[in-house]
């Protein structure tokens, strides 16, 4: 009788934690925000129209988009003076407004999502976030 005492014993204690496991299973882990993004809201607003909106990444797509309605393209602080320049032309072409990122290219692939620098951004449709607007405003 002491014998199956000690094995009901065992099976509650091992069922409790069970539960425990699960309980903190179910924990859900929310990335932090940088002070950056804390402090800035175009980078919450570019996560928004790529996340929500159509974009492109890179020069190339910028300037083969450049007929087919872009509303606005981000550039990079450090993007080379040559992406620059093309950017610039496309941009008095088409009558475009051009936002600068603050931050580098990894920065800015970073806050794309992105595993890898881009250094423009050709924002489409700005989907849910209001990054027209702060453009606007930052200009």
């Amino acid at each position: 009788m002491v014998e199956e005492k000690k094995l009901a014993e065992k099976e509650t204690e091992s069922e409790e934690k069970e539960t425990e496991k699960k309980e903190k299973k179910k924990k859900v882990v929310r990335r932090r925000k940088s002070t950056k993004e804390k402090e800035d809201p175009i980078i919450g607003a570019i996560r928004l129209a790529v996340e929500s909106g159509k974009v492109a990444f890179g020069s190339r797509s910028s300037m083969a988009a450049s007929s087919k309605g872009v509303k606005l393209l981000v550039i990079a602080k450090n993007a080379p003076a040559e992406i620059r320049t093309n950017v610039l032309e496309i941009s008095k072409a088409s009558k475009t407004q051009i936002l600068e990122f603050e931050g580098s290219t990894m920065e800015l692939g970073s806050v794309c999502g992105k595993p890898f620098p881009v250094s423009v951004l050709s924002i489409f449709d700005e989907g849910n976030s209001n990054i027209l607007e702060l453009a606007k405003k930052k200009q």
